[in-house]
């Protein structure tokens, strides 16, 4: 029997100088890539970044809303929210 897929937020930054994904303290999913938000291009690198940061296939992680706005609703298959949010690495703390 195979999981259900459950929407998990998260917030894209695109143009950012440095990719990547992060599980904010307040638990938020932020996930930053280098393109721009223009001709689907940030929502490709959105799907390639958060696949590859959970570790399964880019075909594995969809985006179910938002797909013109940074706010996005996304499912990946055979993973529920909580294992998505286990798999990701939390945001460094920022201490001065």
């Amino acid at each position: 029997m195979t999981k259900p897929e459950e929407l998990v937020a998260v917030n894209v930054k695109p143009r950012s100088a440095h990719a990547g994904v992060e599980l904010a303290d307040d638990g938020r999913i932020v996930v930053r890539v280098h393109a721009p938000a223009v001709e689907g291009a940030a929502n490709r690198e959105c799907v390639e970044t958060l696949a590859a940061a959970l570790g399964v296939p880019k075909s594995s992680v969809t985006i179910v809303r938002g797909e013109k706005s940074r706010a996005k609703q996304i499912a990946v298959t055979h993973l529920t929210a909580a294992e998505v949010r286990e798999r990701l690495p939390r945001s460094e703390a920022r201490h001065e």
